[in-house]
């Protein structure tokens, strides 16, 4: 049986979607923490239970009976709180039994434990401390933050502004990220690893050049004085430093094939940017 945490989570859905077409549903249990957000996967007979991060036995419940579970990083942005809640959930997998933990970590998180990895950091090193047989797999930032359909604005002014300096970024599609995680937990030879997966590097130069291509409107990239605010803001500091540019080939390794590239990402950012101005227009 394999159990996915937070499995009514983007990422969560996508990997269902994936073991769907590898294993029969019945081998496959949704643990979440409000299980009538999960009717449709029980509806495709797939088994839910009850999961809370903050509530360790139910915890324990969710997981019994797990050959391989997938433990989805909580989205609890507070480091302590998240790192709390990464500790119950390790705790409650040894005490399930669980026969083997396959952990959402983050890029960089196995060599520095300060910033956006210091949750992640100390998590990995718990579960290597566990004795549970590990799959450490380490995400970058997804694309679908960078790339979606609020591009569409910057083809209708013809012209995409960034702060990053023309820096690379090494993101990855969700879709991407969660099929990656399915052939973790259904293949042989993983057990033991951590995977620093990345997609294709790309600069904000580029996607305008991609945007245009895809969309054939010019559109012209200009380099800005950073506008963004909060994270945003830090985060554009960490690529105009090359902080983003670090590149593995281990995503395309456990894909079994090349990342989903940025011009097919692109082309489907702008289809449903048109289809949500469709459905807009529709209900006018």
């Amino acid at each position: 049986m394999i159990v996915i945490s937070a499995a009514t989570g983007a990422l969560g859905r996508l990997t269902v979607d994936h073991l769907l077409t590898r294993v029969p549903p019945g081998e496959i249990v949704a643990a979440v923490r409000r299980p009538s957000a999960a009717a449709d996967l029980a509806a495709r007979g797939v088994g839910v239970r009850h999961a809370d991060y903050d509530d360790g036995e139910s915890l324990r419940e969710a997981f019994d009976g797990a050959d391989r579970l997938l433990l989805i990083s909580s989205p609890e942005l507070d480091p302590a709180r998240r790192l709390s809640q990464h500790l119950t959930a390790v705790e409650a997998a040894v005490s399930a039994g669980v026969g083997a933990l396959a952990y959402t970590s983050f890029l960089g998180a196995d060599t520095s434990g300060e910033g956006v990895t210091e949750a992640h950091h100390a998590t990995e090193k718990a579960i290597l401390g566990s004795g549970l047989p590990y799959t450490i797999l380490r995400n970058p930032y997804y694309s679908e933050a960078f790339v979606n359909p609020g591009l569409s604005a910057a083809v209708a002014a013809g012209e995409l502004r960034d702060g990053t300096g023309g820096r690379g970024l090494n993101t990855a599609l969700k879709a991407d990220l969660a099929e990656a995680a399915a052939n973790a937990l259904t293949g042989d030879g993983h057990l033991g690893r951590g995977y620093d997966l990345t997609g294709p590097l790309w600069t904000y130069p580029q996607l305008a050049r991609t945007l245009a291509q895809a969309s054939g409107v010019p559109v012209a990239y200009r380099e800005g004085p950073d506008e963004a605010t909060g994270p945003m803001r830090w985060l554009n500091a960490q690529v105009r430093a090359g902080a983003l540019e670090r590149q593995s080939d281990d995503l395309q390794r456990l894909l079994g094939r090349p990342p989903v590239s940025l011009a097919r990402a692109v082309e489907a950012a702008l289809r449903a940017a048109s289809a949500e101005t469709q459905a807009g227009a529709f209900t006018k």
